[in-house]
């Protein structure tokens, strides 16, 4: 067999184990993926009615703010799904089933890669359920067509394969399962930091720049844009340049980690 296909079969191997792992144990999945359905839930129906009237200039209008932070809490449920990579990948290191893994002629990159894709999936999984929801209680997006649709969608998996490497060595450099979730947890207080719930014009000037120079804030505009039909600007270009430089930083740091690491 070649080293390309030793590289697909070993992959789908480790990526049909981690899917299988998601399945056994759900609790850490379905508890990350509860914190931006209760924030949708909590901000639509409590300060909803305010919220759209301080964005729209006009009366309250809950529809009016369902549409504003549905998209950023899309990206919100990656940054949260991805935290369960971290932790995944952190047991595999501590419980000795990568020592096992060195000693077996499998291909060495493929349990990250097992991980990676499988943490995208279950990311994916989880926007549509929150998509779900955000529609339930009023989100529509009759301004986008399938150009805008496949565009958001390819910012998704994008975004999501980004923050899943960047998860991936976090959990390789913890120590233990409780380190890397508590490593991660930036991938979760970003998108509290950004354009998720409030308009950056909103925001105070000292604060205003926290919130435009992180990765969260241009994927949202550029996800908001593409849903509502508004305009995108600059930050299309911006989000794009993070997810790549995200994701080529998270696969040098982890493959480098994970093959000098004897643990």
């Amino acid at each position: 067999m070649s080293s390309l296909g030793l590289a697909l079969r070993d992959s789908s191997t480790m990526l049909r184990r981690n899917l299988l792992h998601a399945r056994r144990y759900p609790s850490l999945t379905l508890n990350l993926l509860l914190t931006p359905i209760m924030l949708l839930l909590l901000f639509v129906y409590i300060f909803g009615d305010t919220m759209s009237a301080g964005i729209g200039g006009g009366g309250p209008d809950r529809s009016t703010y369902v549409a504003f932070v549905v998209p950023g809490l899309l990206l919100m449920t990656i940054g949260s799904t991805t935290i369960g990579t971290a932790v995944s990948v952190s047991n595999d290191m501590t419980e000795g089933i990568i020592a096992r893994f060195r000693t077996m002629a499998i291909h060495r990159g493929s349990v990250l890669i097992g991980h990676v894709i499988g943490s995208v999936l279950q990311a994916v999984i989880s926007v549509v359920l929150v998509g779900a929801v955000g529609v339930a209680i009023g989100f529509r997006s009759t301004d986008a067509g399938v150009l805008e649709w496949l565009a958001a969608f390819g910012l998704l998996v994008l975004f999501a394969t980004a923050l899943t490497w960047i998860a991936v060595g976090m959990g390789l450099v913890s120590p233990n399962a409780e380190a890397a979730g508590n490593n991660a947890m930036p991938l979760i207080l970003l998108p509290l930091l950004s354009s998720t719930f409030v308009p950056l014009d909103a925001m105070p000037g000292w604060f205003r720049p926290i919130a435009e120079h992180q990765p969260f804030t241009p994927a949202i505009e550029t996800l908001r844009g593409l849903l509502l039909g508004t305009g995108i600007g600059h930050n299309g270009w911006l989000a794009l340049a993070w997810c790549l430089g995200l994701a080529a930083l998270g696969y040098f740091w982890s493959t480098s980690k994970f093959n000098g690491d004897p643990r």
